[in-house]
Formats: C-alpha cells, structure tokens, sequence
C-alpha cells in the first residue's frame, strides 16, 4: 500500500515562489487585456458604431463564455500538464487581444471578446493548481493572495487603454501593444516555467494500483457527492454577488448617492478601493498561514471572519450619508473581503480529492460567474423599476453574511473526516 509523503509543511524552494512570481504577472496581464474595453467607450464606439445594448453585450458574452469554459479548462489542467494549459492560455489569449485591435466591425469586436473569454477560462483554475502543487502547507494562503493580487492590478491598470486611445487617437493602439506584450512574455514563461516535482511516496510491502489519471465524469461524481464541495460552491456563489455589485454598480452608487461626477466615482469604485483589496489578499493569506501552524482550521476560519465584517462594512456604507463614511466603509469591505480569495484554493485543497483541484476551482468560477452575472442582471431590472442603490448595497451584504453559515457546514464536515480518519 501507497501513502503519501506525510511531511506537508515542508518550506518552500526559492523556486516555488519564482512561479508564484511568474504568474503574478501573467494574472496582471490575463485582466488587464479583459478590462480595457470598460474604458474605452467612447473611443471604441466613435470607430465602430453600436448600441448601448450591444455594448453591454461585449462584456456579458465574454462572462458567459468565461463561465461556461471554467469547468472544462480546470479539467484540462487536471489530466493534462498545468503548465501546458497557462502557456497555450496565455498564448491564446494575448494573440486575441492583438486580433482585437484589428476588429474592424460589431460583429469581429465580439468574435474576439467571446474567444477572450474561453481563452482566459484555461488559465485560472491551472495557474492556482499549479501553485498549491509548489506550496504544500505552511505558505498554501500566501502564495494564493500573492498571485491573486496580480489580478486586481491588472484590473486597476486597465485604465491605461483610454490613456492610451487618448494620446494616440486611436483606441486599437493598447490592444495591439499589450497582445505583443502578451506574446512575448509567453516565450518567457515557456522556458522559465516548471511542473512541480512529483510528491516523493512511501511504499510498504503491497502496493496498491498506480492512480489513474482524472476523467471528467468521475471528477464530476466526486465533487457532486462532496458535501463540503457543494457547500462552498453555494457560498462562492452567494458572495459573487456582492463581489459583482461591488465590481458593477459601485461607481453608480457613489454617483448617484453622493452627487458625484462619473470620473470621480469610478476613481474612488477603482484606483481608490484596489490597493485595499491587494492589501487584504497579503493580510489575509499571511494571517492564516501563521494562524495555521496552530489550528488546522485557519484557511476556513479566516473567511469566516472577513465575511463577518466586509458584509456589515458594506450594508454600513449603504446606510451613510457621508461620503467619507461611506469610502472608509467600502475601504474595510475591501480588505476583509479579500480574506475568501485568498484562502479558497487552500480550502479546496483540504476538502477534495488532489487530481480533481483545477476542475473543482473551475466549477466553482462557473458557479460564481453564472450567479454573479445573474445577480447584476435582476439588478439592471430594480434599477429600471426606480430601486435605490443603497437598499440594493444593504440587501446583498445582508445576503452574503447569511453565506457564512456554509462555510461553519465546511468545518463541521471537515472536523468529522478528520475524526472518522483517526
């Protein structure tokens, strides 16, 4: 009989955290190709000429086809190489992102967003499997928040695109730099970037069957009868809708709330609340790596407790007056919100079977997209019926503190595997 390696807190190699470093950057550039057309409006729009509708479209489309990707991509990393999988996303996606820049009608400017988004898909559940192959306990939070905080970068560099279209005239300029960025630095990935060293075993007398490789339907049957699988897929997609109302209507509400000009709403909904946001991915991934030496349970008591003050802070900045009130609410919320990103990979590491990380990340991202992109919809609708921001902030945050109730049934059904295993 195999059993594995007990020795998980073992210390990462240099290396380990020269991957980390890799995707981080890479994490950077897969949102910054995807935000730039959130500011370019009206560059894009004088070019090629479209409808408030169809505007939207090119937003919800790559949503969609993001979120219906998910699943299968993490898949592909689970039976196939990780690595492989980032390469050919990050290829695939910044050749688009250069395909982007010569659209010249409606109907090839989707084309690209719709391939934006599968291409992406493949990159996520890989890269973050990939790191927790290279951080096996002790730095497992750490190292997620680190990269994680790649993303929320690329996110607040997307402003560079209309400064961009604004100093050359031309609004495909950005799309054609950053895409030859993209494809530049895939050649350096290529050769700079490894697949983790297989985890050493040790072997008694009998020996059991070599493990096979993932298939999607056993995959699927695993996770489906994981109890604490289903339970943190529901929470994931609870508090997507908080995190899409935050992302999406923000701006709106500030303006609306405080008689705001839209530049200065969307600079306090972006530049402003972004750095808080990276600062609690480090904090909350370096609290519950050190909290961890001690209580096992850490890496799901942190987003218990981020949860139980970014929801509060979040229906307390609705109910403000104030716009310093208001911000400095929104600034905690950032923070504390970050704890759940930066401990869900960990957390699944914990509550599902190895081979099936990457798909199980990729289903929760459907989970949340689908519901998260839902939710912003049935919002555009009480929106149209003359519903206030502030009460559609105060519900929402009120929804997602209820969430926490499944991640306390996730450390319950760990606890009592840990039990049933002694």
């Amino acid at each position: 009989m195999e059993k594995t390696n007990p020795n998980l807190q073992q210390k990462p190699t240099g290396y380990a955290w020269f991957v980390v470093a890799i995707l981080f950057i890479a994490a950077a550039l897969n949102q910054l190709d995807r935000s730039m057309v959130a500011t370019m409006r009206l560059s894009i729009r004088a070019a090629i000429p479209m409808t408030d509708q169809q505007y939207g479209l090119l937003f919800s489309s790559l949503l969609w086809a993001y979120g219906i990707t998910n699943p299968i991509a993490g898949y592909l990393a689970d039976k196939f190489s990780r690595v492989k999988v980032i390469i050919i996303s990050l290829l695939s996606w910044s050749v688009i992102t250069w395909l982007t820049s010569r659209a010249v009608n409606y109907e090839q400017l989707l084309a690209c967003r719709i391939a934006l988004g599968i291409s992406e898909a493949c990159y996520l559940p890989a890269a973050l499997a990939l790191i927790m192959d290279y951080h096996k306990g002790r730095t497992q939070s750490r190292a997620t928040g680190f990269h994680m905080s790649g993303l929320v970068l690329g996110g607040s560099l997307g402003f560079l695109g209309s400064q961009l279209a604004s100093t050359h005239q031309d609004w495909s300029y950005a799309f054609s730099l950053f895409g030859i960025v993209g494809v530049i630095y895939t050649v350096f990935a290529f050769f700079t970037l490894k697949e983790a060293p297989k985890e050493p075993k040790m072997v008694e007398a009998v020996e059991t069957p070599k493990e096979k490789k993932a298939s999607f339907g056993e995959a699927f049957k695993h996770l489906f009868t994981n109890p604490s699988f289903i339970f943190l897929s529901i929470f994931w997609g609870i508090v997507g809708i908080l995190a899409q109302v935050e992302g999406s209507w923000l701006p709106t509400y500030y303006q609306e709330t405080f008689n705001l000009p839209e530049t200065k709403a969307g600079v306090l909904a972006t530049l402003f609340l972004n750095p808080w946001q990276i600062l609690g991915l480090l904090l909350g991934g370096f609290i519950a790596d050190i909290w961890s030496k001690k209580n096992k349970y850490a890496r799901i008591n942190i987003p218990i407790i981020g949860i139980c003050i970014a929801a509060p802070a979040a229906f307390f900045a609705g109910y403000s007056t104030l716009l310093s009130i208001a911000v400095g609410f929104m600034v905690v919320y950032g923070i504390s919100r970050m704890f759940v990103d930066t401990n869900l990979m960990p957390i699944i590491v914990a509550t599902t079977d190895k081979r099936y990380r990457a798909t199980a990340y990729g289903m929760m991202n459907m989970f949340t997209t689908v519901i998260g992109g839902l939710g912003v919809y049935v919002i555009g609708i009480l929106r149209d019926k003359g519903v206030d921001m502030r009460l559609i902030l105060q519900v929402t945050s009120l929804t997602a503190l209820a969430s926490v109730v499944f991640l306390i049934l996730i450390k319950r059904s760990v606890k009592k595997n840990d039990q049933q295993n002694q």
